[in-house]
């Protein structure tokens, strides 16, 4: 049955974080109701499962949605079975939080202890404001020097936008592509070199992806096997690695804020706000489908708690 639903999400071109996700619910919701077949079980013991997560595991509403999804996608997708609308969960209460935001200074000390790709990478995710994913997942020919703009295929809800290159990083980001380059040059002499492509480009293009264009900015120092195809390749710089370089950044520039590879692409949202930019301009470089994702960023405006004078400062 796992088979059946790692089939089903790779026709649906899903990432491979989502089909790891949805197979860990599964998973999961069936050793939560005694190892039977999900064929067995229906609604009763899906609102059990989801409204279990809410009060008992006390999971946020994120969670409890992911794990709902994967489910639903099981009994639709894979098990071709219609489940009634599951009126009866508990639904973990969504909260509502001001994104953590580095100021200028902080941001300065951060970039200041850090070297190599982490620092170029984490000064990418500040100054473009990309998700961490999108930046790792850029391709060679999607950055335009000339133009001073990075365009961003297949970002989140699987649209593409364009956002700022900043002019500080067009040296840093020539090397690395030199870089990049050698690296190709080796995995083609040793039989390698083909990249891993979206969808079916592979197929109506067949030398894409061997060409250097195709390749990634930042490559994997070593190949490794994809667990889709079984074909060894170079795939991107590992996320994990740049999560312990900027914890132990955090640490050594003294930052007390809890510090992540998102809080960059907040601190690039606020920090063009409190420059004068438009929120509209905001909100395309950012990628959001809907102005009120972005209007989260206006509490450091004068609107927010950061532009009001409190009046113990008038005494």
């Amino acid at each position: 049955m796992l088979d059946e639903v790692r089939r089903r999400v790779r026709v649906r071109h899903f990432s491979i974080r989502t089909e790891q996700a949805y197979v860990a619910w599964i998973k999961r919701f069936v050793l939560a109701n005694g190892r039977r077949h999900p064929r067995e079980l229906g609604a009763p013991e899906v609102e059990r499962f989801l409204t279990t997560l809410a009060t008992e595991g006390q999971v946020s509403a994120g969670t409890q949605t992911q794990a709902l999804s994967a489910l639903l996608f099981l009994y639709r997708d894979v098990l071709r079975m219609e489940l009634p609308w599951m009126e009866n969960v508990v639904r973990a209460k969504r909260s509502q939080r001001v994104p953590t935001v580095l100021s200028v200074s902080e941001v300065n000390r951060l970039l200041a202890v850090m070297d190599g790709r982490p620092w170029l990478l984490a000064s990418l995710l500040y100054g473009t404001g990309m998700r961490l994913l999108e930046c790792l997942r850029l391709r060679i020919k999607d950055i335009d020097f000339a133009r001073h703009e990075l365009t961003i295929r297949n970002g989140k809800g699987g649209k593409d936008r364009r956002t700022v290159l900043p002019r500080a990083l067009l040296e840093p980001l020539q090397r690395e592509i030199e870089r990049a380059r050698v690296l190709h040059a080796a995995d083609l002499a040793d039989g390698f070199g083909q990249v891993w492509l979206p969808h079916a480009l592979a197929r109506k293009y067949t030398n894409a992806g061997t060409d250097f264009a195709w390749q990634y900015v930042f490559p994997a120092v070593k190949r490794s096997v994809d667990p889709h195809a079984g074909i060894e390749r170079r795939h991107h710089f590992d996320p994990d690695m740049l999560s312990r370089a900027l914890k132990r950044a955090r640490t050594a520039a003294g930052i007390v804020k809890p510090l992540s590879a998102h809080t960059l692409r907040h601190s690039f949202a606020t920090h063009m706000l409190e420059a004068g930019y438009d929120i509209r301009t905001v909100q395309d470089l950012l990628g959001h489908r809907d102005v009120k994702t972005t209007q989260i960023y206006t509490h450091v405006l004068d609107r927010g708690a950061g532009g009001v004078l409190s009046p113990l400062d008038r005494i």
